[in-house]
């Protein structure tokens, strides 16, 4: 890697800001689709538009898919870190704000963490352990919250899953990706995780011809900017910065999709949150 730019990694800290306003505005874009679509289409439309994107590189050869002995890893993966992350998340911010599931869902590089002492036999700080308690906590005040009160939210619980399959899908790709280019594993997850939903998109063609303008708009939105170039700039930023500078990066988001959620949807977040 170029020292050079790593001395000088503004640029690189400009994409990480990309992606994370992009990345916070996820959720509140999937909180709009899901009030005329269920969790399972949007979670397919968003990745048949990603999956679409990739096609025309992959089939002009600009984009290079990973070897067949990769795939059987790919697409445990793809079903792992997408297809099971979306479906719970999808399904708990149908009863939870979209700036109470982005603070839980902030604590993946924390999970992460931990995961790669576990797996990757990465060490972990006596500060990093702190920084976990002091999530934890976080987050489990976040799944009690709901209203005015502290009552306990089972469908919270949900994106508790969605973190495990996060951090999972981050931990084990990096042995992964030591062998194959990134853009061609991204492509090729986005392919997997686009068939996986194609059961929920059955019913799309009839019910998009009645939907309004703006749910479609948004699910459009989300394909392309969250998760094509929001992951893009992400992989484009961590080449050419310490990852433990960009990582952070991820602790704002919960404040940003607060923020948007506001502004989109009128959510005003609880005391708790």
């Amino acid at each position: 890697m170029n020292a050079q730019i790593l001395k000088n990694p503004g640029i690189a800290y400009w994409a990480a800001g990309l992606t994370l306003l992009l990345w916070s505005s996820s959720y509140a874009a999937i909180r709009f689709g899901l009030q005329v679509f269920t969790p399972g289409e949007v979670a397919f439309l968003r990745f048949a538009i990603a999956a679409l994107f990739f096609t025309v590189p992959v089939v002009l050869g600009l984009i290079k898919l990973p070897p067949r002995r990769e795939w059987p890893v790919v697409i445990v993966l793809a079903l792992i870190g997408n297809t099971l992350y979306q479906l719970c998340l999808g399904y708990a911010m149908t009863r939870i704000s979209a700036g109470a599931a982005s603070v839980v869902i902030s604590t993946v590089p924390s999970v992460s963490a931990v995961l790669a002492v576990l797996r990757l036999k990465e060490r972990l700080s006596t500060r990093a352990v702190s920084g976990l308690a002091v999530a934890f906590a976080g987050t489990l005040l976040v799944t009690l919250g709901r209203a005015h009160g502290v009552q306990f939210e089972p469908m919270a619980l949900l994106v508790f899953i969605s973190v495990a399959c996060s951090s999972i899908f981050f931990v084990f790709q990096k042995p992964v990706l030591v062998r194959v280019d990134a853009l061609g594993f991204n492509a090729a997850v986005t392919f997997v995780t686009a068939l996986s939903f194609l059961p929920f998109g059955l019913e799309l063609p009839h019910k998009l011809a009645r939907v309004p303008a703006a749910e479609i708009g948004a699910m459009a939105y989300l394909g392309l900017l969250p998760t094509v170039v929001g992951y893009l700039s992400w992989s484009w930023a961590l080449a050419r910065a310490p990852a433990s500078r960009i990582t952070s990066f991820l602790y704002l988001q919960p404040v940003l999709a607060c923020v948007i959620a506001f502004f989109w949807l009128g959510e005003i977040p609880g005391w708790l949150t």
